[in-house]
């Protein structure tokens, strides 16, 4: 009869081989752990390896273009465990009767893209901070983050001031620290009226002079993400050298009809050349990419609608149009402030990933049915939980690149 045990290890047999094996492999951990001592600060980061089969994520994979596979193990949180969704794209309790569009997450051509994990992310940025700047898609960004690590813990409103769009919340185990900064032009701003021609507001953009409000909070961040993109189709009044220079659709007398692209452009030029500027300020910069929209059937005030169900696949759909312009401007735009090699400017793109989900918006669960208020579809926005969960993803991937550069050498194997 075969023992129950290999020969080598049969009880009570060659006990002292075992010895030698043990304390071999103690030494080979102890090394390793020395070579590189980060892994004793943070051990949950030790090791890295993917859920599936494919090739290791690296440096050199785009993951940026892919596919959107089924994931029925979403999501990892709901409308009914976190608090920080905002009422607008909460669409699981406004009545949304689907639920396959939270199925999905997104795998990158020819690589990996490892499932977020909280508790990783939380060692990861440990006594640092993050801020979000921009418009209400990167508020929908930060909601979507709180409410992903809220598996590990929440965090408590640390707030300097009353004001609803400028949040600090600490991780107290973590003693890490996120801010939303409220700047949906990235330039100084001023509503001229409340109406304007489209019942919008009309806007008076100073493109060229730094919006304030966040350009001298950022200093003591360890990154910043920044974005804007929707808030600059909106009629405004462009300034340059405190002059008008033109106007997108004001229809005011005797200014000249400029096209968007033109404040776009301008505004992301002055937005990183402020953080090219401030000498304390020794951070990473995201620069988020564009959101694409999915209005179809018509225009956002036009009856436009966004009621498919699931994802376009990469064959189905191109980026054209005002989202292909604005993009394009804004990977020009980083290029541009990347060669002056003044700050560390990384570029989060999306834009392609979200491109493939006209399933992802709220439409019009966003409210009650017979709530008396007036609202449009939004198909700007993304529900929660939703695919913009996975920019989480898509950041941690960069922070932990950041990390290899910063250490010279890689942490994960």
């Amino acid at each position: 009869m075969e023992p129950p045990f290999p020969k080598y290890l049969t009880i009570g047999k060659k006990t002292k081989d075992i010895s030698i094996i043990l304390s071999l492999a103690l030494v080979l951990i102890t090394v390793f752990c020395l070579y590189n001592p980060y892994l004793l600060k943070y051990p949950s980061l030790a090791i890295y390896k993917n859920s599936d089969d494919d090739v290791e994520t690296t440096e050199q994979c785009d993951i940026s273009r892919g596919e959107w596979i089924p994931h029925p193990d979403a999501p990892h949180y709901t409308n009914t465990t976190c608090w920080a969704i905002h009422e607008h794209q909460n669409c699981m309790k406004y009545g949304r009767p689907d639920s396959d569009f939270i199925k999905w997450r997104w795998k990158p051509d020819g690589c990996a893209l490892p499932e977020f994990n909280p508790s990783q992310f939380l060692d990861m940025v440990r006594d640092k901070s993050l801020a979000f700047v921009g418009d209400s898609v990167g508020r929908n960004q930060m909601q979507s983050m709180i409410c992903l690590l809220s598996r590990v813990e929440y965090p408590i409103d640390v707030s300097t001031s009353s004001d609803q769009y400028f949040k600090r919340w600490r991780y107290v185990n973590y003693n890490f620290t996120l801010a939303a900064f409220w700047t949906p032009f990235l330039v100084r701003s001023q509503e001229r009226g409340s109406h304007g021609p489209t019942h919008t507001g009309l806007f008076n953009l100073y493109l060229d002079e730094f919006d304030h409000s966040w350009t001298t909070q950022i200093d003591d961040f360890d990154y910043v993400i920044l974005n804007s993109g929707h808030w600059l189709t909106r009629t405004a009044v462009y300034y340059e050298n405190r002059s008008v220079v033109g106007c997108h659709y004001c229809q005011l007398p005797n200014i000249t009809e400029l096209k968007m692209s033109y404040a776009y452009r301008r505004v992301f030029r002055t937005a990183l050349k402020a953080i090219n500027g401030r000498e304390h300020f020794k951070g990473v910069t995201f620069l988020r990419t564009f959101s694409p929209s999915h209005f179809e059937g018509g225009l956002w005030n036009e009856g436009g609608n966004c009621v498919r169900t699931r994802p376009f696949r990469s064959n189905e759909t191109v980026l054209e149009g005002v989202g292909l312009e604005f993009y394009t401007i804004q990977l020009e735009e980083f290029s541009f402030a990347e060669r002056e090699r003044k700050k560390r400017l990384r570029l989060l793109d999306t834009t392609h990933a979200m491109l493939l989900r006209p399933d992802g918006h709220p439409s019009r669960y966003g409210h009650w049915p017979d709530e008396n208020v007036t609202l449009y579809n939004d198909c700007v926005h993304w529900c929660l939980p939703g695919p913009i969960d996975s920019w989480a993803e898509f950041l941690f991937h960069l922070l932990k690149l950041e990390a290899r550069i910063s250490r010279g050498k890689k942490i994960f194997i």
